[in-house]
């Protein structure tokens, strides 16, 4: 036994000294490896562990992109990364292989905490990060976790202490960073940053800080995106020591000739009013059915209406819609929905227009036009990646085709397309129906609109936006709404402010706010019903405005505005006592029955009775005396009479003949089913003589003649059946009795047949 432990001991040393062997290696063949003298192809070209190669080659990984020929040999050596590549050009793989072989080389275990912390702007791109983690890294045994807002928290509390590469979002991963106990981030080996650029651009710039904070400065930092922006350079100078710019399209060379959208990519644009945006949109959809489609809108809530819409409009293809306001399991199934489909229309803001990869798509089309050039590549983005073709189109106004300059500053020039009139189907009859019938709808026009015009006027670029020259009416109707909603605009730090409190974590804003003892501070002590809570949701109810304009919530603001009619402008409703009529009972009792009794009452003032309102609104009793004059001049009494007579005398004939028809309907139809009766009684009793025979049920045909007829004939058939069988028995009897007297018969068909058969033999 003794011996066998000896044995086991020297195995595992040798195991080990085959692994030190094999890592210092590994080691060596990284430090001599050169990009530029190796232009390698291939995975299995890279100086990266067996583990790792046979992930890719199962995920079928197996060509490298130029952006992964380029960083992943520096990045294996330690250096600090900040990389741009096209969109589709794979960065994911350029930060997650030397994540795997950094951990592996160092010998990571369960026990040794958090190595990788991988931080990404969007939910759905941190779950595209995590999928491709857990294809490649099959045979590795490290853990990975994925931490985004709209999951358990106390799930991920309780299992984020053993995860040693950690993908997730800035918010979640702050707030994991405040609460979670076991995190433990003074070994991290690596941080990676992608689209680190729109991380900033969204409000995370005072997350991302904190969180950087928190991390050892020895760590290797890796920085990925699709464009260059003066916030991500800010961001490298506070991150990144000694790091090496790599990537198709260097950040410090400005002055590079090659567009920074896919040469596989065909661009296109066209002119159109705003009043003829949704027109043109539902057009190109009609045009397009069997094609994969990603239509870019400005705000949630135009994507909202015009998917609403449109789904009742049913253009013929799948429609879908993506927007930040979804809960996080719509928003999934949403994503897989899509990349699974091959004929669908989706409607989507910018919260997919980074990193994702849906497979195939033949169509992007920006609806509304973006920001700056750097949010157009990444929404064309979507489309042509990995060397596939992909088209997109633009959709500008008059006043925005200043934008066109600044996409051919950064040597993007689209084709200018034309629209044909004939296939150009104008919806705005059908919108206004819509609305008219559904006040959801209008009030999802109305947020529509307003969205659209604050997102106009809080934008940056005033030459490519030019608030004043909206048409606002024309939008408006566009969207089917009779007039343009008033909008109360605030000032731009507002915006800001809000847009930093929407992407901000609520846990977090909570925990500010806790005492010192750990509770939660309520500033409003009072009790609050559902129905409150209900009207309280500024977005959940057409009514919400009207509500709060009656309760007063609103304050003083809406006052003036003549459109809030239900808006109570006198609230100083003191009443005088002595203005107020003297309301008292009799003081005697006949006189306090008189006043309690309905019928007392009626008999003092007369028996109450029933008015009708004519033409011009005025009330006239039912049946009201007509003046002598005015009796006389319609004519004498006796000629009167006459018409009076006559015109009832036509109006009973007319209801006599309809009584008559009705009468005779149901007569006809009472003979009908009696009909049925007797014929599904004949046909079950010859059913039960012949057993064999298939039972067939006859049916009206819903006319009584054909029905009739059709039992005339029957009945003609049977008879004339009758006659031929008796006339047949009565031949043979003369001419086929045989020596014996026998007579040879055919066996009888009907019921009818058989009767008289029976009567002959007994004859």
């Amino acid at each position: 036994m003794a011996k066998k432990i000896k044995m086991n001991t020297a195995m595992r040393k040798e195991a080990r000294k085959r692994e030190d062997d094999y890592l210092k290696g590994l080691e060596t063949k990284i430090q001599e490896y050169d990009p530029k003298t190796a232009n390698s192809k291939f995975f299995k070209d890279l100086p990266i562990s067996s583990q790792t190669l046979k992930g890719l080659s199962e995920a079928a990984f197996i060509k490298l992109t130029d952006i992964q020929r380029e960083s992943i040999p520096v990045s294996l050596k330690g250096y600090d990364v900040l990389g741009a590549a096209k969109t589709g050009s794979g960065k994911t793989l350029a930060f997650l292989i030397p994540i795997l072989e950094k951990l592996y080389r160092e010998r990571w275990t369960e026990y040794d905490g958090l190595g990788a912390l991988v931080i990404s702007p969007t939910r759905e791109l941190a779950m595209q990060i995590y999928e491709v983690l857990t294809k490649i890294g099959t045979h590795t045994s490290l853990s990975a976790g994925l931490v985004i807002g709209g999951k358990d928290v106390k799930f991920e509390l309780e299992r984020i202490s053993r995860i040693n590469i950690l993908i997730g979002t800035p918010g979640r991963i702050l707030q994991h960073l405040d609460q979670a106990v076991g995190l433990n981030t003074a070994n991290l080996q690596m941080l990676v940053l992608d689209e680190a650029d729109r991380c900033l651009d969204m409000g995370f710039k005072k997350t991302l800080d904190a969180i950087i904070g928190n991390l050892p400065p020895t760590r290797q930092t890796l920085l990925f995106s699709a464009t260059q922006s003066n916030s991500l350079s800010d961001l490298a100078r506070l991150s990144l020591t000694n790091y090496k710019s790599v990537g198709t399209k260097d950040i410090t060379n400005k002055d590079d000739d090659e567009p920074a959208t896919p040469k596989t990519l065909q661009q296109s644009y066209v002119i159109s009013e705003l009043a003829d945006k949704l027109d043109v949109l539902f057009s190109f959809i009609k045009s397009h059915l069997k094609a994969k489609i990603i239509v870019f809108m400005s705000s949630s809530k135009q994507v909202h209406f015009v998917y609403e819409t449109f789904r009742k409009m049913q253009p013929g293809i799948s429609l879908l819609h993506l927007h930040g306001r979804q809960k996080q399991k719509a928003r999934t199934e949403t994503l897989d929905k899509f990349s699974r489909a091959q004929q669908v229309c989706l409607f989507a803001t910018d919260v997919v227009a980074r990193g994702i990869d849906f497979p195939a798509v033949d169509w992007v089309l920006q609806l509304d036009c973006p920001e700056d050039v750097d949010t157009y590549i990444h929404r064309v983005g979507r489309s042509a990646r990995y060397g596939k073709k992909g088209r997109s189109l633009i959709i500008l106004t008059p006043q925005e085709e200043v934008f066109l300059q600044r996409l051919k500053a950064k040597k993007i020039e689209p084709e200018k397309l034309t629209i044909k009139q004939s296939k150009k189907k104008s919806i705005k009859p059908q919108l206004q129906s819509l609305l008219f019938k559904d006040p959801e709808l209008k009030y999802l026009a109305q947020k529509a609109f307003i969205s659209y015009v604050k997102s106009i006027y809080i934008q940056k670029d005033k030459e490519v936006f030019k608030f004043d020259s909206l048409p606002t009416d024309d939008f408006a109707i566009s969207l089917g709404l009779p007039g343009a909603p008033n909008i109360k605009f605030k000032g731009t730090k507002s915006f800001e402010r809000a847009k930093e409190l929407k992407n901000s974590s609520r846990k977090l804003k909570a925990l500010e706010k806790a005492d010192d003892d750990g509770e939660i501070r309520d500033k409003t002590k009072e009790v609050k019903t559902k129905y409150d809570k209900m009207f309280g949701r500024k977005n959940q109810t057409v009514l919400s405005e009207h509500y709060m304009n009656v309760t007063g919530v609103q304050g003083a603001e809406n006052e003036e505005d003549e459109d809030n009619f239900m808006t109570i402008k006198r609230k100083d409703h003191i009443l005088n006592e002595d203005e107020l009529p003297e309301l008292s009972l009799p003081t005697s009792i006949r006189g306090q029955k008189r006043a309690l009794s309905k019928k007392a009452s009626l008999s003092t003032k007369g028996n109450a009775s029933k008015t009708v309102f004519d033409d011009d609104g005025v009330a006239h009793p039912v049946y009201e005396l007509e003046g002598e004059e005015d009796f006389a001049k319609k004519g004498d009494a006796k000629t009167q009479k006459d018409e009076y007579l006559k015109k009832e005398t036509e109006v009973m004939a007319t209801a006599d003949s309809t009584d008559k028809q009705v009468a005779k309907e149901k007569r006809q139809e009472k003979k009908r089913k009696r009909l049925e009766a007797m014929r599904r009684e004949e046909m079950a009793e010859y059913s039960d003589n012949e057993g064999d025979v298939e039972t067939q049920v006859y049916l009206g045909t819903g006319n009584l003649s054909d029905d009739m007829e059709d039992a005339e004939s029957d009945t003609e058939d049977r008879q004339n059946k009758r006659a031929r069988f008796n006339s047949t028995s009565d031949s043979e009897d003369d001419s086929d009795a045989n020596e014996y007297g026998v007579t040879e018969i055919d066996a009888p068909e009907t019921l009818e047949d058989l009767e008289s058969l029976t009567a002959r033999l007994i004859q």
